[in-house]
């Protein structure tokens, strides 16, 4: 599902930039976007918090199990 996709990439981008604020006490979504007040770097961490809470449906799916491949 092109969704689940989006929200992956999306929560990704929000580990990383966790991860440089932990590590490094450096904002890379707010220093691209020109500061964390800014709208632009709002709606990111605004999408990256949907994306997370989108793939919390996850866990309650059920999993398709794919055909073996026919070699």
């Amino acid at each position: 599902m092109i969704v689940d996709r989006i929200a992956l990439l999306l929560v990704i981008i929000g580990a990383v930039n966790w991860g440089s604020i932990g590590l490094f006490d450096f904002d890379i979504v707010a220093w691209i976007f020109g500061g964390q007040g800014m709208l632009a770097s709002r709606i990111i961490y605004s999408l990256v918090a949907i994306s997370g809470l989108w793939l919390i449906s996850l866990f309650f799916r059920k999993r398709e199990v794919a055909a073996p491949a026919l070699d």
